[in-house]
């Protein structure tokens, strides 16, 4: 079978095929969680195997791969590429430390969540420091950017200092960032999601608000919480591992999905919702609302804050038409901007709910990296021209007197 030409989701049949290996070996690979799998459609007795994680094992069963070619898999979405005892996502559940995140949420505020993650007691999410100056008129997200690196530039570094010391620099921190984000704390006693819901004069909306944060706290190794992770190996600041997370989540493919969201559920209210997921998918844009490859049969994320929510008619239209032309259930990018329509909050409330509820999973990660004492320093495969032979000279410097600094 061509690999380029089959499905995305293979039957038994054809994953036995390529793996050429019995149906039990398949089966253990699915329930260790190193090959997706989702009820068939057309038979939901039967399973549907996802293509890319057969092909890698059966590219391993044909012959030892060099350590570059796992190593250039792994930093996509393939085997795990460092130890964590934070969170990980098995048999379509998210666990928080062995707990499940979803009953978590149930009852769960952000700051009990941050005490399973932290291994710690729940903390305060209030800043104790002088509050950092941010120029008025600012955005949400420039302010918590600008807030983070005023803290990143004066904060000591993290190595060498205890994780008590250092998990309440992280609530103090964290407390910046809110601070930034909604305006200073009211009450030191205050949950960060009643807090949230008095900032944005919701309070009705406070009970699926902390629903959210919990189910957003951590996610495994991420692009924003390897990013956090690869920072703090360097010994910097607390701060400063959280603003690297923040910037990474601003990205499209990640914190930004739900605004993606948005945006298509307006066009939808425009021009129809099927005509909107056609022009969607004509144009091969980001899926941000629908499927998750860690979720092949949903996302539980997304099943578990909408339980309590009714969905709007744009919303209930636009999840039964798209999963029906994608082939993939409504994600969490999908709940989070439903439940901000729902509850008519601010159009930044998705981002920053979700820039919140990770900067604890970032500091969970941050002190794990730390208990390591290791550097994060991978090596790249280098793709640029030749170097130049014995014979030949290099090309002379139109500076010659200077002199690059060596780097590591």
């Amino acid at each position: 079978m061509s690999l380029s030409k089959a499905p995305l989701w293979l039957p038994s049949a054809a994953a036995l095929e390529l793996m050429q290996v019995r149906p039990q070996t398949l089966y253990a690979s699915v329930s260790r969680g190193r090959i997706r799998a989702k009820p068939d459609p057309a038979d939901p007795r039967r399973s549907l195997y996802h293509r890319d994680d057969v092909q890698r094992i059966a590219t391993r069963a044909r012959g030892r791969r060099s350590t570059e070619a796992v190593a250039s898999e792994t930093i996509r979405w393939g085997e795990p590429v460092m130890a964590s005892a934070v969170s990980t996502v098995a048999g379509g559940r998210l666990l928080y430390r062995g707990q499940d995140a979803c009953a978590l949420a149930s009852y769960a505020t952000l700051e009990e969540a941050a005490g399973v993650l932290w291994e710690s007691e729940s903390p305060s999410f209030v800043s104790a420091t002088p509050t950092v100056s941010v120029p008025e008129g600012m955005q949400p997200l420039q302010a918590g950017l600008v807030a983070l690196a005023s803290r990143a530039a004066t904060d000591p570094p993290s190595r060498g200092r205890s994780p008590m010391v250092l998990k309440a620099e992280a609530a103090d921190v964290i407390g910046t960032l809110a601070d930034a984000l909604l305006g200073p704390a009211p009450s030191r006693s205050m949950a960060l999601h009643v807090r949230l819901a008095a900032a944005w004069r919701r309070p009705r909306a406070a009970d699926d608000l902390r629903r959210a944060l919990v189910l957003m706290a951590d996610h495994e190794l991420n692009a924003s919480t390897f990013a956090a992770r690869v920072t703090a190996s360097t010994g910097a600041s607390v701060a400063a591992s959280l603003l690297t997370g923040l910037s990474a989540l601003t990205g499209p493919l990640h914190g930004g999905a739900s605004a993606a969201v948005q945006a298509l559920v307006r066009h939808a209210i425009a021009v129809g919702t099927e005509a909107a997921v056609r022009e969607w998918l004509a144009h091969d844009r980001a899926r941000a609302a629908f499927g998750h490859p860690l979720y092949p049969a949903g996302d539980v994320r997304c099943s578990a804050l909408l339980e309590g929510i009714t969905l709007p008619d744009t919303f209930q239209e636009l999840r039964a038409i798209g999963e029906k032309l994608v082939g993939e259930a409504v994600n969490i990018d999908f709940a989070l901007a439903a439940m901000a329509a729902v509850h008519r909050l601010p159009a930044h409330a998705p981002f920053t709910l979700f820039a919140l509820a990770r900067s604890v999973g970032w500091t969970a990660h941050v002190l794990e990296q730390q208990a390591t004492g290791r550097l994060i320093r991978p090596r790249a495969r280098y793709t640029g021209p030749a170097p130049a032979t014995v014979d030949e000279k290099p090309p002379r410097s139109p500076h010659p007197s200077r002199r690059s600094a060596s780097t590591r």
